[in-house]
């Protein structure tokens, strides 16, 4: 099976899908590798390691069997994909219904990420789980950095100093691992999720749950969150609001698949924060948790600084494209045959659930609403205003979304901290 690397062309994208230690072990397992030159330079990984690792460096990457990207590709290069490439990457099924619809006029068969099932079979190839790591880790580190306070509890001669509150909103792979991360500098830390299941997971990493009444037990389908009615938001919002006041920082990291961020932190909880907090927002790319949130911007708001960056994975690169490259070097095994040749057997529950087009066709059901709601907007918008056909911006890749930690059994999903740190139980390895 020959696997082509493109350089990451999407802006601010330094991550690259494949890494020269993963490469040396799928060359030794009948894939043959062409990595674009200068594919690994925004992880520091120059074209020499490749070629150590038994790649071949060259520009024909878009006509190999599989093409392996991180972001998804733009309309050029779409153009540049053979006739039977299979694409794999972060393709924003529910996000980019432009892509979908590109990448499916094609007649490429695409394989998103996003859309790898949530199974334990799969738990190596989830990808938005080892993205969603980082993206927790160095939300607190954004956190540090614009704090003007310590974090831990501090004794010094001139008296000691009480340690930084740090309050989580969603409890997801991000959630945890943020709440890990700050409870390993020495905050006090406490987490809230609307799913009642993963109170345990943040007790165990030494975290206080903060209990609401507001959305108790809002469970959906395969341990995600589901939306709350209106009057369930209304309830929890005038609950969080008092609640907020008391932290210097506030980390948010709730999603709804397919749905705009949930809102969280008001403009009138942020009014009541003390001066000098912090909040980073790690659901801007989805329109964000909190009200006051610019997307991809830091902004100062009655005294509080308001944080929303996109695609934090991409400012950890080498660990970012290492991580990553494990989950694809999964499914590329997957997709190989016994005749060392591509096999795709959409009888496979992952090959069909993370196939998004195919022949030519949509063929992932929420890909495929997600383009013909997109097409009803543009017809209605067409009728009042025909100039209007410009697309919404997307944002990066949703590499960074907090999703639930990966199902402990197939038939029904619970939540457990996926590579969280001791002593959170059930943790999961990155290992091959």
């Amino acid at each position: 099976m020959k696997v082509g690397v493109p350089k990451e062309t999407a802006a601010g994208e330094t991550r690259v899908a494949l890494v020269p230690e993963i490469v040396r072990k799928l060359t030794a397992k009948e894939f043959e590798v062409t990595v674009e030159s200068g594919a690994g330079e925004g992880s520091m990984l120059s074209d020499a390691l490749y070629e150590d690792a038994g790649a071949t460096i060259g520009d024909d990457v878009w006509t190999s069997d599989v093409v392996v990207k991180v972001a998804a590709p733009s309309d050029d290069e779409i153009a540049k994909l053979g006739k039977d490439t299979v694409l794999i990457g972060f393709l924003g099924p529910l996000s980019a219904p432009k892509t979908t619809q590109a990448l499916a006029d094609a007649g490429a068969t695409a394989f998103a990420m996003e859309a790898i099932p949530r199974i334990s079979r799969a738990q190596s190839m989830d990808a938005l789980s080892s993205q969603s790591n980082v993206a927790g880790y160095k939300s607190v580190l954004v956190a540090t950095n614009h704090l003007g306070r310590f974090l831990p509890m501090m004794m010094t001669a001139a008296g000691t100093v009480p340690p930084a509150k740090v309050l989580v909103l969603g409890a997801g792979v991000a959630g945890l691992q943020a709440i890990a991360t700050a409870r390993r500098l020495g905050a006090q830390v406490t987490g809230y999720d609307v799913r009642a299941a993963v109170a345990e997971q943040v007790r165990s990493l030494g975290a206080q749950f903060l209990e609401l009444e507001a959305g108790k037990g809002a469970e959906g389908e395969g341990g995600y969150a589901r939306e709350l009615t209106d009057e369930e938001k209304q309830a929890q919002q005038r609950e969080l609001a008092d609640k907020i006041a008391t932290f210097d920082v506030v980390i948010t990291t709730a999603l709804v698949p397919g749905r705009p961020a949930p809102r969280l932190v008001s403009a009138e909880s942020v009014k009541k924060m003390k001066p000098g907090s912090v909040i980073v927002d790690l659901a801007a790319e989805t329109g964000g948790n909190c009200e006051l949130t610019e997307p991809g911007k830091t902004v100062v708001k009655h005294d509080v600084t308001i944080m929303s960056p996109l695609n934090l994975p991409a400012s950890m690169a080498e660990h970012s494209s290492s991580l990553y490259s494990r989950n694809v070097q999964s499914l590329l095994e997957l997709l190989l045959g016994e005749d060392g040749e591509i096999n795709l057997d959409f009888d496979d529950e992952i090959v069909a659930g993370a196939c998004i087009t195919r022949d030519g066709e949509i063929v992932h059901a929420g890909a495929k609403k997600t383009v013909e709601a997109a097409a009803g907007s543009a017809s209605d918008g067409a009728a009042a205003e025909p100039a209007a056909t410009t697309e919404p911006a997307t944002g990066a890749p949703p590499a960074q979304q907090d999703m639930p930690p990966a199902p402990a059994s197939e038939p029904e999903p619970e939540p457990e901290p996926a590579a969280a740190p001791a002593p959170a139980p059930a943790e999961r390895a990155d290992e091959d």
